[in-house]
């Protein structure tokens, strides 16, 4: 539950937020065909030659995708706020001010600084509060990646109600110092741009 903010003007800069690519067994095409065999079960596209129960192990098999991807994204999400939080205690103007995991979370799914959000945008990721919420609800329950076989199907089929219920219960857990990006900027990178401007910094050093 979020406190009273802080009131200064001054700006911080947080450590970089540096996501890793992921590519899946069956990479895209398999989103493509779970999101087919959801309208093909919804009766909004012919079904085809698809039976009902062929169709929704289809469907199911794109809803693991999507639950693996976000995990992992969580998991760059969670090391960043790691990062964020060692920063903040070894400030003397932050520390025991109340910001917390929550503060960081909530500073990068509900007001990330302007620029990371247009860069969010122009990879094609418009809908990142729920991105990055549900990745960081999954990461809440699972230690490690879970198995197909491990998740009754109902919740691979439903994964992002629950993962969303998820978020708001840890979001909830404690009262927390909300930060926000007048005050908090930091930079968003892939690993791999992250990697070539250091070793840019290293040759101009």
């Amino acid at each position: 539950m979020p406190t009273e903010g802080l009131q200064t003007d001054r700006k911080w800069k947080l450590p970089p937020l540096i996501l890793h690519p992921f590519s899946d067994f069956g990479g895209p095409g398999k989103l493509i065909e779970s999101s087919r065999a959801s309208l093909m079960l919804q009766g909004l596209l012919p079904k085809e030659q698809y039976t009902e129960e062929q169709l929704e192990l289809i469907l199911l098999s794109g809803r693991y995708c999507e639950v693996r991807m976000l995990f992992y994204v969580g998991r760059d999400v969670l090391r960043w706020i790691e990062q964020c939080l060692e920063m903040v205690e070894r400030d003397e103007n932050l520390k025991g001010r109340g910001i917390v995991k929550q503060s960081m979370v909530a500073l990068l799914v509900e007001d990330p600084p302007p620029h990371v959000a247009e860069k969010l945008q122009s990879w094609g990721v418009i809908d990142y509060a729920s991105i990055f919420s549900r990745a960081l609800g999954l990461n809440m329950v699972f230690s490690e990646v879970p198995t197909q076989e491990s998740l009754p199907p109902d919740f691979v089929r439903h994964y992002y109600r629950f993962a969303d219920h998820l978020y708001n219960c840890h979001q909830g857990l404690v009262q927390y110092t909300p930060v926000k990006s007048k005050n908090f900027d930091f930079d968003l990178f892939a690993s791999g741009e992250y990697s070539r401007l250091l070793e840019r910094e290293w040759q101009e050093s």
